[in-house]
């Protein structure tokens, strides 16, 4: 993990001698600890930024959705700037906060420097950039200089909501955000753990942007509070921005015992819990035996959960082979390769598994889960990975968290109440302009993508924004990243 301030910092203590077994205690503040600068950090972070001046072509902004102007504040980094390296960072990308913190950074995979040494460490120089500027006083609202008249309603207050209206807004187009939580921020605010994300830079930014005008609405559920075909009447155009929260299931003997729960549930209450909130009757890994399935970043945000939760003992399965630990040869530069990657909290503990597929899933007589039944994952010649018989194994488990990802967004209000038309794979259909089949309405994000990365939302969103402001003014000035189409060609 890419850590050149040496951030990385697992907040920990030891319980008294007179216990047997010294026990962690990691509290839930983000791992990667900001402080302000010293000569010392900021020289070396101007010599990591400076091994960008060495590139000729930059084949970073290939690696980037949102066209991040890397090589420029990195010379501004270089050169100590950190007014104009804002303003270059913010030039793209409404929200570097967020994603140098939990964007995979598809650039250092693309990084010329990555062909034959290793990459400039991008990520870590935004989140250097934009901390900085903030204890700066540097990030200050950008108010529309006049009103247009049109009003826009975005649904979903995820990063592809929060961009698209920041754009729209500073458009000067009146804009509110409409949000089914008790929160503004979507995924970020509830689905990624505050180790990884403190929601206080979702507040700040969401101060900014009632600042310029952006309007907020929480706990309102379109479809339900309100229709979609009322809201476009109210509106003079609609952004869909409501993410793909339907998760992957996994319909096996046992689904159906108590003690087996989808990822985002877990999550979702773990953020409630430590925002300080109540939950009725949580799920806790407590004194459990913990396994996940999935090996992805969903997963490994249960695992640090339930790490901080303090659970007996915990399993994270992966169906597939481990990853390399170096780029293979059929993924050459300047592609994004399939690698193993350990995340702060794989370091912090917990047992990893590849090639296990669940068979089943075993309780005791109150219906509880106790048990996983896992074999070898053997891979056929269509691709298709299935458990191999005779390698069936029994592993305990109280708590079985399913981490496979999302199927896609939840559709079946808006067509019902729109008529609008989907995807083969159940997305929102859209055209190259992020039009829907219904007029005045648009999609951004994971909801007309499927799931993706935290860069393709802010990029979407943006893109969408400017086809908003096109399609209610006729012309635009506002930046269009990417069109629609790229989705079928990019990761």
């Amino acid at each position: 993990m890419a850590d050149p301030r040496g951030f990385l910092k697992v907040r920990e203590r030891e319980l008294p001698a007179d216990r047997a077994v010294p026990v962690r205690l990691m509290d839930w503040r983000e791992v990667h600890e900001y402080r302000a600068m010293n000569p010392e950090d900021q020289q070396m972070l101007k010599r990591q930024a400076g091994r960008c001046m060495d590139c000729g072509i930059p084949f970073c902004h290939q690696g980037c959705p949102l066209g991040n102007l890397i090589p420029e504040w990195n010379d501004l980094v270089r050169r100590g700037q950190y007014r104009e390296a804002s303003e270059r960072l913010h030039a793209t990308n409404n929200f570097p906060e967020f994603t140098g913190r939990i964007c995979p950074a598809p650039c250092e995979s693309a990084c010329v420097l990555g062909i034959n040494q290793p990459p400039v460490t991008i990520k870590s120089v935004e989140v250097s950039i934009i901390d900085e500027a903030f204890a700066r006083g540097l990030v200050e609202p950008v108010v529309p200089q006049r009103l247009t008249g049109h009003t826009v309603a975005v649904v979903g207050s995820g990063p592809a909501g929060l961009a698209a209206a920041q754009q729209l807004t500073r458009a000067g187009h009146t804009v509110v955000v409409l949000e089914r939580d008790d929160a503004i921020g979507g995924l970020l605010r509830y689905g990624v753990p505050d180790f990884k994300l403190e929601k206080r830079h979702i507040d700040r930014r969401i101060e900014q942007m009632r600042a310029e005008g952006t309007r907020f609405r929480t706990g309102v559920e379109v479809g339900v509070d309100i229709t979609w075909a009322e809201l476009r009447t109210r509106y003079d155009a609609v952004v869909v921005a409501t993410g793909a929260t339907e998760p992957r299931d996994l319909p096996i003997p046992g689904r159906d015992l108590e003690g087996v729960h989808f990822a985002m549930e877990y999550l979702v209450q773990g953020n409630r819990l430590a925002a300080g909130g109540a939950v009725e009757d949580p799920i806790s890994a407590k004194d459990k035996h913990v396994v996940i399935i999935g090996g992805g970043d969903t997963g490994s945000d249960c695992l640090g959960t339930a790490l901080r939760q303090r659970a007996a003992s915990v399993t994270t399965l992966a169906i597939g082979k481990k990853p390399p630990t170096e780029r293979p040869e059929n993924q050459p530069w300047p592609t994004t390769p399939t690698l193993f990657e350990v995340s702060s909290s794989h370091e912090e503990g917990g047992e990893r598994t590849f090639l296990a597929s669940t068979v089943e899933f075993r309780g005791d007589e109150n219906g509880h889960v106790t048990h996983l039944v896992l074999a070898t994952t053997e891979y056929l010649p269509d691709g298709r990975r299935v458990p191999t018989p005779g390698t069936e194994r029994i592993i305990p488990a109280d708590l079985v968290l399913i981490s496979m990802g999302f199927t896609g967004p939840e559709t079946a209000a808006l067509t019902e109440q729109t008529g609008a038309d989907l995807t083969g794979r159940g997305a929102v259909a859209r055209d190259d302009s992020y039009a829907t089949s219904v007029p005045g309405v648009f999609v951004a994000g994971d909801a007309g993508r499927g799931q993706s990365l935290i860069v393709w939302a802010i990029a979407e969103g943006r893109a969408a924004a400017a086809s908003v402001d096109a399609f209610l003014q006729g012309a635009t000035e506002l930046p269009a990243p990417i069109p629609a189409s790229a989705v079928a060609l990019r990761p």
